[in-house]
């Protein structure tokens, strides 16, 4: 018996081409500016001529609104508009800023430079071999005027020679050293120099106090030569004996000291205040007094002026 042979048959299946989705993408687009096209007539048409003026504004200038009457160009009674602020999040407020906020945010702001030029001259003395020999000779504070800083005498290691205004060759070192911090703040500075109560026993009519003026500005040359600035320097004073360190012992040799003050802004201004000229004299002796005003504007009136011209001493004397 024969066998039949198996034929398997296959159909190649065509798939009919299609146009794809894209078309749909088309038409959405289409569909999407008819609505805004829409949209924007019914605006116009609804539109009143102010709110049309204001839409014509923000199109000429986004930014400032030079032409339009305000930053809303359409108000549709709660509908979005164009707002001002950043963020939906933040509640818009009108914050008020007085005169007193903007000086405690100086003050406030000026205290963090005095603390942060503190910590770099503790540093510095940390580091520096000069100054560390000299810790125990300087005291560094903030006070109401600045930072202060202080060098004093100890015992067996003066600043100066009893008795003179020259400077020992450590002691310039130290105003050396210290001059490189101090002349890179913008800052004005103050020095002041200070002797205890012993009296000045030297030539006649030279006492403590043009001791501590002359010792004061010589400290104010050594620390300009090491790189201060000349017009940073503010006043130069000398105490004399008048603010002791130790007022339990006058003499201590603590007592003889100079001080330098990084100047804070409202130290500066009590300075020019006090110092500088006011704008009105308090006592100016070149006006007439109101009762020689008053003699003279009767006499103008009464004639007597002329009179007294007539008999003056040198027709007088003719």
């Amino acid at each position: 018996m024969e066998q039949t042979p198996i034929i398997i048959k296959r159909k190649k299946v065509v798939v009919a081409s299609s146009h794809g989705g894209s078309w749909k993408v088309a038409f959405a687009d289409f569909a999407t500016a008819m609505m805004a096209f829409f949209l924007v007539l019914w605006l116009t048409a609804t539109a009143t001529p102010e709110q049309k003026k204001a839409v014509e504004g923000y199109f000429r200038d986004p930014v400032g609104f030079t032409d339009g009457g305000s930053p809303n160009p359409v108000d549709l009674e709660g509908s979005a508009s164009v707002i001002n602020e950043a963020s939906m999040d933040v509640e818009s407020s009108d914050l008020a800023i007085t005169d007193s906020m903007v000086d405690s945010l100086s003050t406030t702001l000026e205290q963090r430079r005095m603390e942060d030029l503190f910590e770099k001259l503790k540093q510095r003395i940390e580091e520096n071999e000069t100054l560390q020999e000299f810790k125990d000779q300087l005291l560094i504070d903030i006070t109401d005027e600045g930072l202060r800083v202080q060098i004093v005498d100890r015992t067996g290691r003066p600043m100066f020679d009893i008795g003179k205004a020259e400077l020992k060759y450590y002691s310039q070192d130290v105003l050396f050293e210290l001059a490189k911090t101090l002349g890179t703040v913008e800052n004005k500075i103050s020095i002041t120099g200070h002797t205890d109560a012993t009296p000045f026993g030297g030539q006649p009519g030279y006492t403590n106090w043009e001791l501590s003026a002359d010792r004061a500005n010589t400290a104010r040359r050594a620390l300009v030569a090491g790189g201060v600035r000349a017009d940073q320097v503010a006043q130069v004073v000398g105490l004399s004996d008048s603010v002791l360190y130790n007022k339990e012992e006058p003499t201590a040799p603590v007592n003889r000291r100079i001080s330098i003050i990084v100047l804070n802004k409202k130290a500066v201004g009590g300075i020019h205040d006090t110092a500088g000229a006011p704008d009105v004299p308090l006592i100016d002796v070149t006006l007439p007094t109101e009762e020689e005003q008053k003699s003279a504007m009767e006499n103008l009136e009464s004639g007597d002026w002329q009179t007294q011209e007539d008999n003056s001493p040198e027709e007088a004397d003719d």
